[in-house]
């Protein structure tokens, strides 16, 4: 892979992110690019560093509320199990 199309794919999932569309699969996208700019690019790693995180914690978010991706699957929510002091009726 050149920096070129590295480049292009990070553009296009730039895109997808503001738009909303395929949120988690992007946020991975954005990783595993950013990772191999981090290996291979010896000019600012730290760039690429924090880029990579923020793609896999934005992957492992999912879609936020007014994304395309909420609209179009469902926001989901994930519910805890309820503490051993609380009432179930409450």
């Amino acid at each position: 892979m050149t920096v070129a199309t590295s480049s292009g794919f990070s553009v296009v999932c730039g895109l997808l992110v503001i738009f909303g569309l395929w949120t988690p699969v992007v946020g991975t996208l954005v990783a595993l690019i950013q990772i191999w700019q981090f290996m291979m690019l010896a000019e600012d790693p730290c760039v690429a560093l924090l880029l990579g995180t923020m793609g896999g914690a934005l992957a492992m978010l999912g879609p936020g509320l007014w994304s395309f991706d909420a609209h179009l699957f469902g926001w989901k929510r994930i519910e805890g199990p309820l503490s051993r002091g609380r009432s179930e009726s409450a």
